[in-house]
């Protein structure tokens, strides 16, 4: 939780706006000061703005991610807007921070569409608010972006040069298409060795899906649970440890349950923790910064010039699925796409050439 906080407080540092001259900032759209006559909302008293935000974030059960974004989007915009109260603005002050992050900081459309999400929720979600249509917005270009993929042989290299909890957690990322944190956050009753398969709880949007596990991973994983097996009951047998964090209210439905076998990480971190609210010695799952740099340097040492992360062997997965033939309907539904149009990329980056075609060069007369 302490690395959370920290973790919002360089967010809501990384642009660095300036306050706003004076007419611009502190009054009205015209920059009139706001005085008792004026005809905006006065601020209401209670609970401070941003733990408004973070308990409404919390009672729609949004992702921790999700929080720390807002968090840091809504306080760069009291910051921009010279650290007025956002009930004292409207329209024309949201179009200009808005504006400002497409005409002054260059950030992509997504970064833009993520800050006007954050600023949305906070007017309706927490203020009851509905801000009118901002037809002044600058919006930042969208860009179609190709997604980087491995060949086979190039993604046998990198999982060559790896060893340990890494490469096993690296196969299961390609092996089954996870996204990083889909992979590091499986607990031991997700993972279904005889109908090979694993289940994916909390994705993206919330959603649970099924997707593959590898028939050639089983015996590794086989072994490496039961060495987690081992240190959780060490953990047990020392006191007051081996329990878990649950979703949601399910430690108050289930007390025994955080220290359950079938509850426990598949990639528990090394170390334990304290958690404050409860004085239980937990293990978190493995930090998804271990992974993204062993598939960096493994990526590196196998001479590959391409920029590679864990979530280039997802793109691998989609790739080579379409290039054996699978159906691309199955292939959204083991990513957990929503929408095929999103899975439709990886028919643009096939090794046939762009669109699946051949180069006329390569034909033969």
């Amino acid at each position: 939780m302490r690395r959370m906080h920290r973790h919002s407080a360089r967010v809501a540092s990384v642009i660095p706006f300036h306050r706003p001259a004076p007419g611009q900032g502190d009054g009205s759209a015209t920059g009139a000061p706001v005085g008792p006559s004026s005809p905006l909302r006065p601020v209401t008293a209670g609970p401070r703005l941003l733990d408004r935000v973070k308990a409404a974030i919390r009672m729609r059960h949004m992702s921790a991610r999700t929080e720390e974004a807002y968090v840091g989007w809504i306080r760069r915009f009291i910051i921009f807007s010279g650290k007025r109260h956002p009930d004292e603005m409207g329209e024309p002050e949201v179009s200009r921070f808005l504006s400002a992050l497409a005409t002054e900081r260059g950030v992509a459309s997504s970064t833009q569409n993520q800050a006007l999400a954050a600023v949305l929720f906070l007017y309706r979600d927490v203020l009851g608010r509905d801000l009118d249509w901002l037809g002044d917005l600058v919006h930042a270009k969208r860009a179609q972006r190709i997604p980087a993929v491995l060949t086979r042989a190039e993604v046998a290299c990198v999982l060559s040069r790896m060893d340990g909890v890494e490469k096993l957690c690296a196969g299961l990322l390609y092996g089954s298409g996870l996204r990083l944190l889909e992979g590091l956050r499986l607990r031991v009753k997700d993972v279904d060795f005889g109908g090979q398969q694993l289940v994916v709880r909390e994705g993206k949007g919330n959603k649970d899906r099924v997707t593959l596990l590898p028939a050639s991973l089983q015996g590794p994983l086989r072994e490496h649970l039961e060495a987690v097996r081992v240190q959780h009951e060490q953990d047990l047998a020392s006191g007051n440890a081996g329990c878990v964090e649950l979703p949601y209210a399910l430690r108050e439905k289930y007390p025994s349950a955080p220290r359950e076998w079938p509850w426990q990480w598949v990639f528990p971190a090394t170390r334990r923790y304290i958690d404050q609210s409860t004085g239980e010695h937990r293990r978190h799952h493995l930090h998804e910064t271990v992974i993204q740099r062993a598939v960096r340097s493994a990526a590196i040492a196998a001479g590959i010039p391409k920029r590679v992360s864990p979530h280039t062997l997802r793109h691998s997965f989609a790739t080579h699925l379409l290039e054996s033939g699978s159906d691309i309907r199955t292939i959204q539904q083991l990513l957990g796409h929503k929408d095929v149009a999103t899975t439709m990329i990886y028919t643009h980056v096939l090794r046939r050439g762009p669109l699946g075609v051949q180069s006329p060069l390569d034909r033969p007369l």
